[in-house]
């Protein structure tokens, strides 16, 4: 083999992993798999710790949708900060009256959040939102019959 040959063989060559040659690498540790999800969950539950703290009712703390301000329609997220804020206190009932949707999208992420860890914990591989594109056109067809209804006048009680 000429010189040559061997650097473009060396470079084709995995890197040297520690134990024994020819075993599989190891698997990261416990702590390092848990870092993602625990990170994300922690994000997640400092901003909803912020809403929680910081009342969307009163003006001036949080910026106006720029879709209501320009044309009076509430979009499908219009709510979701007083939604949040319910939530955070316990009160379904009201949080569910701010942005329905939201709601749905709580329990979502939550699901989610605990398959993540669990399969964090045991060594599993990540879990994914793969839907089909059916799915997704179907969560974007929902979003905007939820924006429609709630700007009509029979569906102001899904209004905030």
């Amino acid at each position: 083999m000429t010189d040559e040959n061997q650097r473009v063989d060396a470079s084709r060559t995995p890197l040297a992993t520690p134990g024994p040659p020819g075993a599989a690498p190891a698997a990261p540790g416990r702590a390092r798999r848990l870092a993602a999800p625990v990170l994300t969950l922690a994000v997640a539950a400092s901003a909803l710790g912020y809403v929680a703290a910081v009342d969307p009712y009163e003006p001036g703390h949080y910026p106006v949708c720029p879709l209501f301000r320009l044309t009076g329609i509430l979009c499908p997220g219009c709510g979701g900060l007083r939604s949040a804020h319910a939530f955070a206190h316990g009160d379904l009932i009201t949080a569910l009256g701010a942005n329905a949707m939201a709601v749905i999208g709580y329990f979502v992420f939550a699901g989610f959040m605990i398959v993540w860890l669990i399969r964090a914990y045991r060594g599993g591989p990540t879990p994914r939102l793969a839907l089909a594109p059916l799915y997704w056109w179907g969560i974007g067809a929902m979003a905007l019959i939820f924006a429609v209804v709630r700007n009509l006048p029979f569906g102001s009680a899904l209004a905030p």
